[in-house]
């Protein structure tokens, strides 16, 4: 008998760890039970929506950066790949709202930006640690 609770397993009967994909446990019966374990994508997340006004100011920033004709759109679930831009076009951007935002942005954060909405929130985070 297994019971789940939260993330953890807890068995009742002896348990043999095959691989890390896989787990099996013997019964007193001849037919055995094995689970195969598989990553599961994320579900959901819970974040912070960024402002408005720094949203709309890193879409600026992104058209002026990628030099976006006037009527493209870009919004906060815009992918920077989406509009164009190549790896060294996103470093561009990044250094450009370094500049804009009086911030410095580590390389590791840099490498999570993948659309506008992800810069902004990264953005009045280092803005917020800034001035505390």
């Amino acid at each position: 008998m297994a019971s789940v609770a939260g993330s953890a397993l807890s068995f009742a009967r002896p348990v043999k760890a095959v691989s890390i994909k896989s787990i099996s446990f013997s019964g007193l019966r001849k037919d055995n039970v094995a689970f195969r374990l598989q990553p599961v994508p994320q579900r959901f997340a819970v974040c912070c929506p960024a402002k408005k006004e720094t949203v709309d100011q890193v879409c600026d920033i992104v058209k002026k950066q990628l030099a976006l004709a006037d009527g493209t759109e870009v919004c906060g679930s815009s992918k920077f790949q989406d509009l164009g831009a190549d790896s060294l076009d996103t470093v561009e951007i990044v250094m450009g709202l370094e500049e804009a935002f009086g911030i410095s942005v580590e390389e590791s954060s840099a490498q999570t930006i993948a659309t506008v909405e992800d810069a902004a929130n990264l953005i009045d985070d280092l803005v917020a640690a800034k001035s505390s």
